[in-house]
């Protein structure tokens, strides 16, 4: 360091400051490879959309996403008093794969369920069946591994699939079939890189629900290729007409199935993020994956404990669900209000579903030539304050399609169909022009 005198004063002058004559440029930091394939366009720009608009002050009916609670739909109170009757015992981790109440009622409702074989051990539970869709996938693909989605599909196994390195491959959905899975399609589409088919039964977004012939059959491709089988079956309670669900668990002692359900829909409690998965089948050639399963539930050290101490309640409480999909019942008439009048609409065609709280309708691509679906949803939400999810979001593979969600009341229901109706005529008119 070079010495400088002190001045006449006795002090020594201050360093001179250096002048920085080259400013560098701010390196972007951007996400991951990873999420380079992973969409959720039920939360995506349309939704963002959708928020500036309200805070501008206007009122968005929202049919987008099966969020019961603001449309009225409340957690039974058995639910509610008991979680608050267990929040001062809740402030501790529990084990990883989760109170043992809790596992011990989904042990119960599994054999309720037909699901032979299946253990306390055999049982995780997660903040929602989400979190254990990630985990599972995270748990079992190796880059480039392919698992077979329905198409369209809950978007969140695709994305899932992708943020764990493998390939999703959609199998398509048959809509002249009730939105049935082909199977021919999806025998042509298994590959020795295979590992894993994706059943969503009942199913979100199409409301299809899948007769016992068909599973069997989706299960005897999966045992002639040594595939495990993931089976979402969240909407199980929610099944319309007399119909009956039939978990795929319970038709097979053979074939390893991993089995997710949660509180979300069919007891209306989808902020106390509460679900399962439940594993049954051969699992003697599985041992190494459950090992990577359980790693991966201990590394988030255990499910929301308030949670956890709904499930039994829920599962052991009566079934309030009943009353809401039977005829008279809530969502009953709201999905015959929604079927009449999107098949009301010239151009616009839906099969009705069987079941959970959607529909997935048809737009004529002679009436409606759409290049973009989702400019179409975002065109329809700034013209008419409605919002909607755009079929492409549900990765099927034309902009002819979009879902509607029928949890508003009757009024607000019979409102918006009416907007989407008015919307559509606009859009017919300027095609004929």
């Amino acid at each position: 360091m070079a010495f400088r005198p002190p001045s006449d004063d006795g002090r020594v002058p201050a360093r001179a400051p250096i002048l920085i004559t080259e400013v560098l440029a701010v390196k972007p930091i951007l996400k991951s490879n990873k999420l380079s394939n992973v969409c959720y366009d039920i939360r995506g720009p349309v939704l963002e959309e959708a928020k500036r608009l309200e805070e501008e002050g206007h009122r968005i009916i929202k049919l987008n996403i099966g969020n019961l609670a603001p449309f009225g739909f409340d957690a039974p109170d058995e639910i509610v008093t008991d979680m608050a009757r267990n929040l001062p015992g809740s402030s501790g981790y529990s084990d990883s794969k989760g109170v043992f109440a809790a596992r011990k009622s989904i042990m119960h409702y599994t054999q309720q369920k037909g699901i032979a074989g299946v253990k306390l051990d055999d049982i995780f539970i997660g903040n929602g069946a989400s979190e254990l869709i990630v985990m599972a996938m995270q748990g079992l693909l190796n880059d480039g591994d392919e698992v077979l989605l329905p198409m369209p599909d809950y978007p969140l196994w695709t994305a899932a699939v992708s943020l764990s390195g493998g390939t999703p491959v959609h199998y398509r959905c048959d809509e002249s079939n009730g939105w049935l899975p082909d199977l021919d399609d999806i025998r042509a589409k298994i590959s020795p890189n295979t590992r894993a088919m994706v059943i969503i039964n009942p199913n979100n977004p199409t409301g299809a629900l899948y007769p016992d012939d068909l599973l069997r059959a989706m299960l005897e491709l999966a045992r002639q290729h040594q595939l495990i089988v993931f089976s979402d079956e969240v909407y199980d309670k929610i099944v319309y007409d007399g119909g009956v669900h039939t978990s795929v668990g319970a038709l097979s002692d053979d074939v390893l199935t991993l089995t997710l359900n949660s509180l979300s829909k069919s007891y209306r409690s989808c902020g106390y993020r509460a679900g399962w998965m439940v594993v049954s089948g051969d699992k003697r050639h599985a041992t190494d994956y459950l090992e990577g399963l359980g790693i991966l539930a201990s590394m988030r050290l255990c499910a929301n404990v308030p949670g956890q101490y709904a499930i039994q309640t829920a599962l052991g409480g009566y079934q309030s669900i009943n009353d809401l999909i039977q005829p008279g019942g809530r969502l009953y008439r709201q999905r015959e209000l929604a079927y009449e009048m999107l098949n009301a609409i010239p151009g616009v065609s839906v099969v009705k579903p069987k079941a959970a709280l959607y529909m997935f309708p048809r737009l004529d691509p002679v009436r409606y030539p759409v290049r973009d679906d989702q400019q179409l949803i975002l065109e329809m939400l700034r013209r008419e304050r409605v919002l909607l999810v755009q079929g492409t979001g549900f990765n099927w593979p034309e902009p002819d399609h979009f879902r509607v969600v029928f949890l508003p009341n009757v009024d607000d229901l019979g409102d918006a169909l009416n907007r989407v109706a008015r919307f559509l005529d606009g859009c017919r008119m300027r095609t004929s022009a």
